[in-house]
């Protein structure tokens, strides 16, 4: 029997993604760096705050984050885990469908305002049509979550962003995935005079062969597709129900389960 171990699309081993958050005005230099060098990001956001000053205006959102993730960030960016609970739901749902009448697609991710969520919450989730919620901090390390619920960043782009990525563009030679996840806010850039800190990141990283860039959804969507697979009791064939392709390393070479279909390994 050979081993099995699942790989992101194309049988890469690397990931990045992006996530920021609020939807400040300083989100259109944001978006102008990460399309210049292909890089892929999720803009969490807070549709009460939409067309106010410093924020973006609803009538550019879908063209300005064309190719990117727009996810939920609740109506009004409250502290929800003292709140009644009614009141979340109300929060999450109306960011929700305020987002989703504009950019025309169904959002199904979300970041935790200021980090504050409870174990009620988390457990609510799920019936709200959200698959994952983002929580503050740095993990420092490449791992794939293991509770999207809980999805901890490696790191903020001010905790030593240009170290983390340098190590993890170290070739990996284990059979395990890596995921490199930045957090922030757009605003903090122009706070820092620090835009160049972005740039510098992209530049790294623009178009690396060994690096699959994903938003958060994407990558979710995935890993919970790669889970589902159906193998046969002697690992000899494998199912994939889902609607994604799901690549596999079989004993070193990297294989493709198509949507759909049953393969002979």
């Amino acid at each position: 029997m050979q081993n099995i171990h699942l790989r992101f699309p194309k049988g890469l081993k690397k990931c990045v993604t992006l996530s920021y958050d609020d939807g400040k005005v300083y989100d259109r230099d944001l978006v102008e760096i990460l399309n210049k060098y292909k890089i892929k990001a999720t803009f969490c956001l807070n549709s009460k705050n939409l067309d106010k000053d410093t924020y973006v205006k609803s009538s550019e959102i879908k063209e300005l984050y064309g190719g990117h993730e727009i996810a939920c960030h609740t109506y009004s960016h409250p502290y929800i885990e003292n709140m009644p609970i009614g009141q979340v739901i109300l929060e999450i749902l109306e960011d929700r469908k305020n987002l989703e009448s504009i950019c025309g697609y169904i959002v199904r991710g979300m970041s935790y305002p200021y980090g504050s969520y409870s174990d009620e919450i988390v457990s609510l989730l799920p019936s709200l049509g959200i698959e994952y919620s983002r929580i503050v901090g740095s993990s420092f390390n490449y791992d794939i979550p293991q509770d999207f619920y809980l999805w901890k960043a490696t790191c903020h782009h001010n905790d030593n962003l240009l170290e983390n990525a340098k190590r993890f563009l170290l070739p990996n030679h284990k059979d395990n995935l890596e995921l490199l996840y930045v957090w922030g806010h757009s605003y903090e850039f122009y706070n820092d005079n620090n835009f160049n800190l972005i740039e510098e990141f992209c530049k790294m990283l623009y178009e690396n062969p060994d690096i699959y860039f994903a938003t958060n959804i994407e990558i979710a969507d995935y890993i919970k597709a790669s889970k589902n697979l159906k193998f046969s009791a002697d690992f000899s064939m494998v199912y994939n129900p889902s609607n994604l392709d799901i690549y596999l390393d079989v004993g070193g070479k990297i294989v493709k389960a198509e949507k759909g279909k049953l393969l002979r390994l």
